[in-house]
């Protein structure tokens, strides 16, 4: 018998391992093994089991034996192992790279497992035991209490282990080691809710998804900001659980989690879990096991979360579907909302897509029938529309704040309402440069500016994250005369405390966020009326709602409409459309107020009114007549090195090898818009093609024929997001 192994390494090929006759009962598809690799021990996951002798390749060759099964319960069932397959093959990465995204690592690294803690029960008080009186109120309050973890009986009975243990030996209680969960949710009050009653179009919308059948299992729900799509996700996940099925809601950020976690905890219980980056080992580890136990059957993630056990699966829910952050820029580098969309079909579950500003690929499915389509087009309950308005800033002389935002946050504040100000740059000042000489103070890594951070007084680079000490004086001349240009959130939030010094003011960007439930910290203290404006970056932008919040304001609309990219004009219309949906959302009427350079912008003009459909039409026209998706899949191949030469060389190779491709449009190697990286030269081959699988299997070809050298890194990047 042989087992093939996805070995935990990015090999991109499967290795057969002998089965030993004491392991050939046990052993399944799924399951993590421990197995001999070189000299050393390696894990990896069974893909395929076959019957029959163990063969060779060649004399003297020995195939080696499995060394133990390291978890006899599978990690991947059948329909989650052809959903790595359908995975790595679409997006041409390694089996195993994938099938490595699918599980946490808290879950398969050696000695992960279950806490186990000393459990205290009350016992029958034998008929004769002598106790002192302190041991006596002590048991008293063990039954008082029904008992508890020693730990917390300790410390709330003001008592030692060791007093507890001698209660046990004169058996007054029970001491048991029993597993105890770690709880992303432990000491968060949530309180039990009813569905609420749904309009007209909110109620269609879950007619449409409830109909959903296996063609096409897909739908989009476009729904504006404020149209209680998340009520629709709830009841359409209410009839899942009724018919004994689970369901996936996907999250674009980790900041969303705890609120969406929140809501859908509030409705179904024990039965949710939550899955993402920030919980702690043992929370993950937990978490993954009730999910794969089957005991909990609503998970709530962002990006990995498509690759959650859940049992019996019955839909999946991708929020905010055109966010970039599903896309995964590091191997395997996959979209998440492309493979819900895979696992649906796989597991015959229904596939909801919701967003306000639906993705222009989306938008086109839609069109042709691929996928179905329930509009919403009115805010849920009392909620209007906020009244929009485009601020010239052209001649403000480099001001933060127009005089109408002014006075907008200054009437908030005299009426004990909300704002949120959108700032999409981080930092205090983009970067600092010498009055003198014109000396831009840069990263050598990148070759780009320092963006200075004046709380901690240091230049950071948002590429590489490397930092120095905030210069004193240019390094160029000398001169002391340093400029700070730029404003970024730290400088907007001293501004608005000197402007407003009677305003509570919170920051939340990726610097205020660092430390673990910052995000929850502080979107719970804005939610409380614990501060009157909320500062930050594009992580407030979407699925926030706070009914008290009646004007938001967008700093600079530019910011990302002039980015060397053919999304830029999208991901502009998405940003600005989102964050001037926080506005508004209850009986209070909201404002918006959109600064920008570029006033008569149609990107601009059009998130202002909200209208998607004017925006889908102008830029898919666009799109059509340059040859950008929808209308082909974009691919890029993106080849890496310390030596700028040596990228290039080989970038060009490539180039010339795929340009010889029947069906594919190959560009000419280039430098990528960000041309260093962290001391890594970066070029890229822009590759068109009318399907994914053409690319992905060229590229497949001729990386095996002409694999890059030692110090050259190369890869594709099917339907790419970015191209800098």
């Amino acid at each position: 018998m042989l087992a093939k192994v996805a070995i935990d390494l990015a090999l991109d090929r499967l290795f057969d391992y002998g089965v030993p006759e004491s392991l050939r009962e046990k052993l399944a598809v799924g399951q993590l093994l421990s197995v001999p690799f070189g000299h050393r021990m390696a894990r990896g996951f069974v893909v395929a089991v076959e019957d029959g002798a163990v063969g060779g390749e060649g004399p003297g060759y020995k195939i080696r034996d499995v060394a133990a099964i390291i978890d006899e319960t599978p990690f991947f069932t059948p329909a989650l192992l052809d959903l790595a397959r359908s995975a790595a093959a679409y997006f041409a990465s390694p089996l195993e790279s994938v099938m490595k995204a699918a599980v946490p690592a808290a879950v398969t690294r050696p000695g992960a497992r279950p806490r186990e803690l000393m459990f205290v029960e009350p016992a029958l008080a034998p008929c004769e035991v002598e106790l002192t009186s302190r041991q006596e109120w002590l048991y008293d309050q063990v039954v008082r209490l029904g008992g508890g973890w020693m730990r917390q009986l300790c410390e709330e009975l003001g008592t030692t282990p060791a007093s507890l243990r001698a209660l046990g030996q004169k058996g007054l209680v029970k001491l048991a080691v029993r597993q105890r969960r770690r709880d992303p949710l432990a000491g968060r009050r949530v309180l039990p809710t009813k569905p609420l009653k749904l309009n007209e179009e909110q109620a269609a919308a879950l007619a449409a998804i409830k109909s959903l059948g296996s063609r096409p299992s897909t739908l989009l729900l476009h729904g504006v900001t404020g149209s209680g799509k998340t009520e629709i996700y709830l009841q359409a996940i209410a009839a899942e659980l009724e018919a004994g099925r689970g369901a996936i809601v996907m999250v674009p950020e980790i900041a969303l989690t705890p609120q969406t976690v929140q809501r859908f905890a509030s409705r179904f219980g024990a039965r949710v879990a939550v899955l993402h980056s920030a919980l702690s080992d043992g929370e993950r580890y937990d978490e993954w096991h009730r999910i794969r136990s089957g005991e909990a059957r609503v998970v709530v993630g962002p990006r990995s979360a498509v690759f959650a056990p859940v049992r019996r699966l019955g839909l999946i829910v991708v929020d905010e579907e055109h966010d970039t952050s599903y896309k995964q820029d590091t191997s395997p580098r996959y979209n998440a909302r492309d493979v819900a969309v895979m696992r649906g079909a796989i597991e015959g579950a229904k596939v909801v897509l919701g967003s306000a500003t639906p993705s222009l690929e989306s938008w086109a499915n839609a069109a042709k029938g691929k996928y179905s389509l329930a509009t919403v087009s009115r805010r849920a309950g009392l909620g209007t529309p906020p009244a929009v308005s485009v601020v010239d800033m052209s001649e403000s002389r480099g001001a933060v704040f127009s005089p109408r935002l002014l006075d907008a946050v200054k009437a908030r504040l005299r009426r004990g309402e909300q704002a949120i100000l959108f700032l999409n740059r981080r930092g205090y000042s983009r970067s600092v440069t010498c009055g003198a000489c014109g000396h831009v103070v840069t990263c050598p890594g990148c070759g780009l500016p320092y963006t200075y951070h004046r709380s901690d007084d240091c230049c950071r680079c948002h590429v590489c994250g490397g930092w120095i000490p905030t210069p004193r004086a240019c390094p160029g001349c000398g001169a002391p005369s340093l400029d700070f240009r730029g404003v970024g959130t730290e400088r907007a939030e001293a501004a608005l405390a000197k402007l407003f010094p009677e305003a509570r003011i919170l920051r939340m960007d990726s610097d205020s966020t660092s430390r673990r439930n910052s995000h929850d910290d502080i979107l719970g203290a804005f939610r409380r009326h614990e501060a009157d404006i909320l500062l930050g970056t594009q992580m407030i932008a979407k699925g926030l709602d706070f009914p008290n919040v009646t004007l938001v304001g967008v700093l600079n609309a530019d910011s990302s409409l002039n980015m060397p990219d053919f999304r830029a004009g999208e991901r502009t219309f998405q940003l600005v459309s989102q964050v001037a949906g926080r506005a508004g959302r209850a009986e209070l009427p909201g404002e918006v107020f959109v600064q920008t350079y570029d006033p008569s912008s149609s990107v601009i003009r059009a998130a202002a009114r909200g209208d998607y459909a004017a925006f889908a039409e102008e830029e898919l026209a666009a799109r059509r007549a340059l040859g950008f998706p929808p209308f082909c899949h974009l691919s890029a191949v993106g080849v890496r090195s310390r030596e700028g030469r040596l990228a290039g060389d080989w970038a060009a190779m490539y180039a010339e090898s795929l340009k010889k491709v029947k069906g594919l449009d190959v560009g000419d190697a280039v430098p990528c818009a960000l041309e260093k990286a962290d001391g890594w030269y970066r070029w890229q081959v822009v590759v068109r093609s009318k399907s994914a699988a053409l690319a992905a299997k060229a590229w497949r070809w001729l990386s095996g024929a002409r694999p890059a050298p030692k110090g050259v890194v190369a890869f594709i990047d099917i339907d790419a997001f970015s191209m800098t």
